[in-house]
């Protein structure tokens, strides 16, 4: 009987997916272990982007830092800078005005659908459909002109300053914020109608990447990645921020932890966002969108750890304040970093062509895990 023959003695195959790859969603090479189509182990190589960003906050100050940030995770800019100046408001014991919180609420919101139509639009096309990904890019159109009449930008947006917003609404700004409410429950109708039931969509998602809530908690997941898992965490719920505590909204949980549940969870996260905004446009308060700040930022000495829940999950800043208008010490905490730890553990047992699936569901923008 003939002698089972192997390639390099070796039964096994390295194949490196990326880092120059359009589903890795950025320079990030995927180091997979195979037995032919089989994945036996995956290993995330990083470090491709060289951004240096902690670092550089470091050497600014504290309002000249905010715009670098905006670039980190660069779907979700607004959430970013809210995040970091929340966290120096906390090191100066500053409020901000009723009217700001409730604005900045808002246009948190509005990234946070923003963020997960990209990521429902890049994932979809992974897996092969076409559709979904020029309807979602019609409403995110929607939510950057919104963006762009308030900030002067579409995508990064250097969203508000320490103590409030840039300069307040524009007039007929709510206006236009109601009618994108009015209009996208349905849309999201739209997307489910083409995705939830699909046949193709079932067979790509369901049972594919299953991590349990004991071992999601164990790895660092948080957002929708955590809250698939069956684990009903939300910074928003859990410790209110900005006028969260304010808000009639659900938490959105899965039970099995798969794929699928995890572009449930978003969905149902889309319209939760629209119902929050919705409450902040009828609710709005009046009077001023800044509280009184010195002119030059100088928080006393001490240190703050400060989080948020981002659209991907937990974002937060540790800040150290040596008493000049320049940090002594920035370190962020951002989600994609932390989420992409599971690659490994959700790809094992699966196939190549799974793994396009995993990496998009876990929604990971390179710029913030290369900070």
């Amino acid at each position: 009987m003939a002698e089972e023959t192997t390639i390099l003695e070796s039964s096994e195959m390295i194949l490196n997916m990326g880092p120059q790859h359009p589903s890795t969603h950025g320079v990030l090479r995927v180091k997979l272990k195979l037995d032919g189509e089989k994945v036996l182990d995956a290993e995330c190589i990083i470090g491709y982007l060289h951004r240096g960003m902690e670092k550089i906050g470091e050497n600014r100050t504290y309002p000249k830092y905010a715009p670098y940030l905006d670039r980190m995770d660069y779907v979700a800019a607004v959430t970013n800078n809210l995040a970091f100046l929340e966290a120096v408001e906390k090191l100066l014991g500053l409020e901000c005005p009723p009217r700001a919180k409730y604005a900045r609420t808002m246009l948190a919101e509005f990234q946070r659908i923003a963020s997960h139509l990209l990521w429902l639009a890049t994932h979809a096309l992974d897996i092969g459909a076409m559709t979904i990904f020029l309807y979602c890019f019609r409403e995110r159109e929607e939510i950057l002109k919104l963006f762009e009449e308030i900030f002067g930008a579409r995508l990064t947006c250097n969203a508000f300053r320490v103590g409030g917003l840039t300069e307040d609404l524009p007039a007929g700004w709510l206006e236009q914020a109601k009618a994108f409410t009015d209009i996208f429950p349905s849309r999201v109708d739209d997307y489910e109608g083409i995705l939830t039931e699909n046949r193709i969509w079932l067979q790509r998602t369901k049972e594919v990447g299953v991590i349990s809530a004991a071992n999601a908690i164990d790895i660092g997941l948080t957002g929708p990645a955590l809250r698939a898992s069956g684990v009903k965490w939300d910074i928003r719920k859990a410790m209110p921020y900005e006028s969260y505590a304010d808000m009639d909204f659900e938490v959105p949980v899965g039970t099995r932890g798969d794929t699928y549940d995890r572009y449930l969870v978003r969905m149902q996260e889309m319209r939760q966002a629209n119902r929050i905004i919705r409450q902040c446009v009828e609710g709005l308060p009046g009077g001023d969108f800044k509280a009184k700040t010195p002119r030059v930022i100088k928080p006393p000495l001490g240190e703050v750890y400060h989080s948020i829940e981002g659209p991907k999950g937990e974002i937060g800043y540790y800040i150290v304040s040596d008493g000049s208008t320049i940090p002594y010490r920035v370190r962020v905490r951002p989600p994609s970093f932390m989420n992409l730890q599971a690659l490994a553990q959700l790809a094992r047992g699966h196939y190549v062509a799974d793994v396009v699936a995993l990496i998009g569901t876990l929604d990971i923008v390179l710029g913030e895990i290369d900070r």
